[in-house]
């Protein structure tokens, strides 16, 4: 069965395409043992037998200037293959809306941050749009025009089904033995003509920023003495605008990229605090599986360098429908309605390139 990784880098033009036919992609047990791996990962929010941490080898690769070389037999063999490893759309229980389960999971997590169990902890919900998907590269091709300052990726596999991702964060990047990361957190929605220098940030937004930059710093710390951060900022994705602190750092040994991926993910910016408590949480309590929502892909130790993405305004391709994923970082002076709004803005992101 043919799998696949298709994908952009932001602020660039090229794109790659990652083929595998001869051979499954590798099924890995744990985020360490990407410290010797090549090729392009497709992490989950949590690694099981359910959701592996897939790597596809590609047997081929492809790499276009822009995505008018894509020729019409590679666009048909993507668009087949996508849906070939599409799942089945899950049965429902339609007794109760988004809505309702959306505020029955947010008074159970935000009773946990009330109680001082959590100082932070990520709320995700997914909603489908109910229309059967057919021509997957030209969604590919409408997100990197709507967002060309995102990375821009869609992958497929029979282990992991087939994803789309259109995500403005960075989990970490190699640039000539220059490492970088961010911690991007806190949300908000610009209104009309809003200048991104006018924006003033409420404490929670800080709050919760800060507290994903303070855990990837003590994360870095163990793997490096020379960590530069800078930040935070404003910028802007989509109709969106985040705060964003930027760390450059260097490892001080080779090979150790899979073990600051067990450091570091999950982040904060996704799961919560303390780290492993929220996430046993999470999967205890969210109402929404998560799949490859907040997990992470790109490329690892490969020829260009490694450059991995965190799966967020991301869908999920099913066989009659997309289903599409957001959440938001709850903290104690979090209101349901700001929260449910916060995912109905980040939705909007991917519902606009199935519309447009």
């Amino acid at each position: 069965m043919t799998s696949f990784a298709f994908f952009k880098l932001p602020e660039e033009h090229r794109c790659t395409l990652f083929l595998q036919e001869e051979v499954m992609p590798e099924n890995i047990s744990s985020f360490n043992e990407l410290n010797s791996k090549t090729g392009f990962v497709i992490a989950p929010f949590c690694i099981s037998e359910r959701t592996p941490l897939v790597l596809i080898n590609p047997e081929q690769k492809y790499v276009y200037d822009s995505l008018s070389d894509v020729d019409e037999k590679i666009v048909k063999k993507l668009n087949n293959c996508a849906l070939s490893n599409a799942a089945n759309s899950p049965e429902e229980n339609l007794n109760e809306d988004e809505r309702a389960k959306y505020w029955k999971s947010f008074n159970i997590f935000h009773s946990k941050l009330l109680q001082g169990e959590f100082r932070k902890i990520v709320l995700a919900r997914h909603s489908d749009v109910h229309t059967p998907p057919s021509d997957l590269f030209g969604l590919f091709k409408k997100a990197c025009r709507e967002y060309p300052r995102m990375y821009v990726s869609l992958f497929s596999t029979p282990m992991s089904g087939t994803w789309f991702i259109a995500t403005p964060e960075l989990l970490l990047e190699d640039n000539g033995g220059i490492w970088r990361t961010v911690a991007l957190a806190g949300t908000m929605k610009l209104r009309g003509h809003e200048i991104i220098s006018d924006i003033l940030w409420n404490e929670k937004n800080m709050k919760e920023q800060r507290i994903v930059a303070d855990y990837i710093h003590e994360c870095i710390e163990k793997f490096s003495d020379n960590i530069q951060e800078t930040g935070p900022i404003t910028i802007k994705s989509a109709d969106l605008v985040h705060l964003k602190s930027d760390f450059h750092f260097s490892l001080c040994k080779k090979h150790i990229l899979g073990d600051l991926i067990a450091e570091l993910h999950p982040t904060p910016a996704v799961c919560g605090m303390p780290k492993n408590k929220a996430e046993e949480f999470i999967l205890c309590n969210e109402f929404c599986i998560r799949n490859y929502y907040s997990g992470f892909s790109g490329v690892v130790n490969h020829d260009t360098g490694t450059h991995l993405y965190v799966s967020l305004r991301c869908m999920q391709i099913l066989k009659n429908l997309f289903r599409l994923y957001a959440g938001g970082g709850l903290m104690p002076e979090s209101t349901e309605s700001q929260e449910w709004q916060e995912t109905e803005a980040k939705l909007e992101t991917m519902i606009r390139i199935i519309d447009c």
